[in-house]
């Protein structure tokens, strides 16, 4: 009864007595953001952000998911005020895409494609070969590797720059640890989070009903599954930094 009297809440509110934030939980459960896992799936982390159970399967307090998203879109308001990087990471295919318009948006790093080990924990060494790929690059362009090298060896070079460009060429802004990482299901990105927490590097994570979100700092429990939702919450998140940035004092005189 409990769940039920959730599901048939929404649609009785009549869009004039619609507070936004009911409006935005209206548009969350359009898209199915409250859907969560089986209950045998469920982690015991996200416990208080269940509002019950309908066939065995979650349903997800989308009021606390409004709450815990405010949380983070403020966090991010104020990384942007400082010009902060933020860190994108989904590589699970509902996520892909989603995380790519939006860190290609605010023209920000990421990876949609696979977690190199050690980014943060060895980053110099990640650093050393996206240097390794501008240079390469560089020198391809102006001509310099047909003055150096053979043919059989550019095909070579060529073969090389194509490999790192497959892993590193979203990460060629990245110079220097990024001050948060996003992520989608904490869970799919549990290297980049553990990583994260050992340089100390905050995680906003989008999570469903069987992540563990302990550790998490900014910790957003929606269904992580679906594509309409994680694209609806990321764009919240990247609506978020605009603002932010956009109140970047302008230094006298510009």
């Amino acid at each position: 009864p409990k769940v039920l009297g959730f599901a048939r809440l929404l649609p009785m509110v009549t869009e004039s007595k619609m507070s936004a934030k009911d409006s935005f939980i209206k548009t969350l459960f359009g898209v199915g953001a409250h859907f969560g896992y089986s209950k045998s799936r469920s982690h015991p982390s996200v416990r208080n952000y269940i509002f019950g159970f309908k066939n065995r399967s979650a349903v997800i307090d989308l009021e606390k998911t409004v709450v815990n998203l405010d949380r983070a879109k403020e966090f991010i308001r104020g990384l942007a005020k400082e010009g902060k990087v933020i860190l994108f990471v989904g590589n699970k295919d509902e996520a892909k895409g989603s995380i790519t318009k939006v860190a290609e948006r605010l023209d920000m790093p990421y990876v949609a494609s696979r977690w190199l080990g050690g980014t943060f924990t060895n980053f110099a060494q990640i650093k050393s070969r996206i240097d390794r790929l501008a240079l390469l690059k560089e020198q391809r362009t102006s001509g310099e590797l047909s003055e150096k090298y053979t043919k059989k060896e550019r095909l070579l070079i060529d073969k090389d720059i194509t490999k790192l460009e497959r892993y590193l060429s979203s990460l060629s802004s990245l110079n220097k640890l990024p001050a948060a990482v996003v992520v989608v299901d904490a869970d799919h990105e549990r290297i980049v989070v553990t990583e994260a927490a050992k340089v100390n590097i905050p995680v906003i994570s989008i999570s469903g009903s069987d992540n563990d979100i302990r550790g998490i700092a900014y910790p957003i429990v929606a269904n992580d599954s679906s594509t309409a939702s994680i694209k609806l919450l990321l764009e919240e998140l990247v609506k978020a930094y605009d603002e932010g940035r956009s109140q970047i004092a302008t230094p006298a005189g510009n």
